[in-house]
């Protein structure tokens, strides 16, 4: 099997566009002394940002807001994040999540 030498530069443009927004944040930042207010202010994104990533996943169904339960991811999310909140366990809470998904879909489709 032989290589396109065209795909192959596509393919190493892409993994670097893809490097350097991710590692030269690091690159940087790991040189300064960032203020504490900063550091406190970053502590909070990787939360918001699976917040949204999440919100948008389980509310959005037929490329509509519903919180009908119809959509019923919305109904697998409530064991899943009680599951979450008792147990702290990431493997658990994916678990529940994929199982009350399962039955869900089992029961209603």
């Amino acid at each position: 099997m032989e290589i396109n030498t065209y795909i192959l530069w596509i393919i190493i443009g892409t993994a670097v566009v893809t490097f350097i927004p991710r590692v030269l944040p690091f690159i940087i930042l790991s040189r300064l002394d960032l203020p504490e207010w900063v550091l406190k202010w970053l502590e909070y994104v990787p939360i918001a940002v699976m917040a949204a990533l999440l919100a948008q996943e389980v509310l959005i169904y037929d490329n509509e807001l519903s919180f009908s339960f119809q959509n019923l991811k919305l109904l697998a999310i409530v064991p899943t994040f009680i599951t979450a909140i008792i147990t702290r366990s990431l493997i658990g809470t994916v678990l529940v999540g994929i199982l009350s998904m399962l039955i869900l879909q089992y029961v209603f489709i």
